[in-house]
């Protein structure tokens, strides 16, 4: 938690990263609803889900790469891996949560909600988010010790994230009609795959570490 507390506290006094994020948000949003009028239901949905895939990258992305190594040996002087990779876990899935409330908040100030269960289509934005931000949290990681490439983030990161993606969309393409219903068997694949990337991470990001 004090690790987790760090991380916010940088974040409320570097608020241009965070400002940034939001201005990218509100751009792409706007380009869309210059481009696009009143696009349909698939569709809406579709844009929906691209727009938060790039809004993760952006926002978790920075989470390792910011990390200098200096600052990396201090920390190993102080906490354990499984301790630092945890907190990054927590905190960027609460940024990737906020991030997930606007951009539903602008797509339906801008294109309304197609929506038909709007509570549930919700819940699957908020783990949505959760999932995005879990597996580019990790990939960040890994990318951080390779010389802080971020393009190895999005190598990495491409077959991971488009099963994911896919997944999300088809399970939410359910709450914009009247008749189906929520599919509760991908969505708890979709929980269980997270716990999946908590797990692998305590493994795994100790060896990062060491490195």
């Amino acid at each position: 938690m004090t690790l987790f507390k760090k991380d916010l506290l940088l974040e409320v006094r570097q608020q241009y990263s965070f400002y940034g994020i939001l201005l990218y948000i509100g751009s792409t949003i706007f380009v869309l609803f210059l481009a696009i009028d009143e696009p349909e239901s698939r569709v809406w949905n579709g844009l929906f889900w691209i727009i938060q895939l790039f809004i993760c990258i952006n926002a978790v992305a920075k989470s390792f790469l910011q990390e200098s190594r200096s600052r990396m040996l201090y920390f190993q002087s102080i906490v354990s891996p499984q301790h630092f990779v945890l907190a990054k876990l927590l905190f960027n899935s609460l940024l990737m949560l906020i991030m997930s409330i606007l951009s539903l908040a602008l797509f339906t100030l801008f294109f309304s909600n197609p929506a038909e269960k709007v509570l549930p289509f919700i819940g699957l934005v908020f783990l949505g988010g959760w999932s995005l931000s879990l597996v580019f949290s990790f990939l960040a990681a890994i990318a951080a010790k390779a010389q802080q490439n971020a393009a190895i983030m999005a190598i990495l990161g491409f077959p991971l994230i488009i099963p994911q993606l896919v997944m999300l969309m088809k399970i939410s393409a359910s709450a914009f009609s009247t008749t189906a219903t929520i599919p509760t068997t991908p969505v708890l694949m979709l929980i269980v795959m997270d716990v999946l990337v908590i797990l692998l991470a305590n493994i795994l990001y100790p060896f990062l570490w060491k490195d």
